[in-house]
């Protein structure tokens, strides 16, 4: 079993039945997705709230019962992966270009838990690109302004090389930063820059991290 097996297998310990669960995005969310859709064959009830297409595809191919965001007054909890997190349980997500809904889901929901594998583990943000989603009307002039910040933004592409857009019909532009000393300094400049819709800096915005093993195990990491 991978480390990112693990993490989806154990985040079913967090699930109740009835419970409204905000549905995440990736490689990890798949396992756990797998292993709910199990149970819910099985007779056990919730209701997901998708926060991608992709998720919304593979809950319809396994059966899960699902809603909109708009159509629920609050999520229980949400299930999703990380990029990145740091001691204090700030994160960096994003890489799979759902981070404007995981937001979304994320602010309306009463508990977070991530899951990822080990490699997520970092002692400082940055190593991962930072996504910055990006209205496409005069995205240029919002990369111009981050190289002059010395950000240096990559506009994420497709593989045809096409720009990559996002379930809101945004661009991304990764930026390649290595380290980032002030997390919340630079999430406040992104929130005010004109022509950003959202940021992949999730900083405050998880209670638990679930971090699989190689070997099986998970260790539990909680906001203190």
């Amino acid at each position: 079993m991978n480390g990112k097996k693990a993490a989806g297998i154990k985040a079913l310990d967090e699930i109740r039945e009835g419970m409204t669960i905000g549905l995440g995005t990736g490689s990890t969310v798949y396992f756990f997705l797998e292993a709910l859709a199990e149970k819910v064959a099985a007779g056990f009830t919730i209701t997901g709230v998708a926060t991608s297409q992709q998720t919304i595809d593979l809950a319809k191919k396994w059966k899960i019962p699902m809603r909109t965001l708009n159509e629920v007054s609050t999520i229980d909890v949400t299930i999703d992966g990380a990029d990145e997190f740091d001691p204090q349980l700030n994160g960096i997500k994003g890489g799979g270009g759902a981070l404007l809904f995981e937001k979304l889901v994320a602010k309306s929901s009463k508990k977070r838990i991530w899951i990822v594998d080990e490699r997520k583990k970092v002692e400082q943000l940055g190593r991962f690109p930072l996504p910055v989603e990006v209205v496409p009307f005069g995205w240029k002039h919002v990369e111009s302004f981050l190289v002059n910040k010395g950000y240096n933004p990559k506009l994420r592409l497709t593989a045809d090389e096409r720009p990559y857009v996002t379930d809101a019909h945004h661009y991304i532009l990764d930026l390649h930063l290595q380290t980032i000393s002030d997390p919340e300094a630079l999430a406040n400049e992104l929130d005010h820059l004109t022509g950003v819709v959202e940021h992949g800096l999730f900083l405050g915005m998880t209670e638990k991290v679930l971090v699989g093993a190689p070997n099986g195990t998970v260790e539990t990491f909680e906001k203190k």
